[in-house]
């Protein structure tokens, strides 16, 4: 809102808005957020025992298919009005199963997901950082005469040459 727009309904006067951020500053905060990036990379670690839920659900898996087996065989030695139950139950088994091996599965993807998404991170960051001791260019404040005699004297050297 402009300041006679303010006197003109007595608004109170507004806030100018902050300046925007020096060099300093922006160094200043990209350093702190370095800071905490690389703390939670430091925790990412201590994240462990994935293997041991890998080998649990393995070993869950692999006794709901020997469950499954033998419930199968028990529902095809017994009189057929006993088996249907049964093989219901063997049924849920293999479900178990299949579930223990697709949670296995799915922990995984995310695994790499995660895996990914840091790596695309790290990438986009090295990419945005600022080459801090790199020069780009020299330049000199010229006047358009001290330009034009360079353009003369630079012409007449390459035909001397020629």
């Amino acid at each position: 809102m402009t300041r006679k727009l303010e006197e003109l309904f007595d608004f109170p006067p507004s806030e100018t808005p902050e300046d925007t951020p020096t060099v300093e500053q922006t160094r200043t905060q990209l350093a702190e957020i370095d800071a905490t990036i690389d703390k939670i990379d430091a925790a990412l670690p201590t994240v462990r025992d994935l293997e041991t839920g890998d080998q649990e659900l393995d070993e869950l898996a692999s006794k709901a298919q020997e469950t499954f087996d033998n419930l199968m065989d028990l529902g095809f030695n017994v009189d057929s009005r006993y088996s249907g139950e049964i093989f219901a139950v063997a049924s849920s088994m293999l479900g178990h199963a299949l579930t223990a091996k697709t949670t296995k599965l799915n922990k995984k993807l995310k695994m790499v997901d995660l895996q990914l998404k840091k790596l695309k991170m790290d990438q986009d960051q090295r990419r945005n950082a600022p080459e801090e001791t790199m020069e780009t260019a020299h330049g000199q404040v010229l006047n358009r005469n001290d330009l034009l005699e360079r353009l003369i004297a630079s012409g007449a050297q390459n035909n001397n040459k020629a």
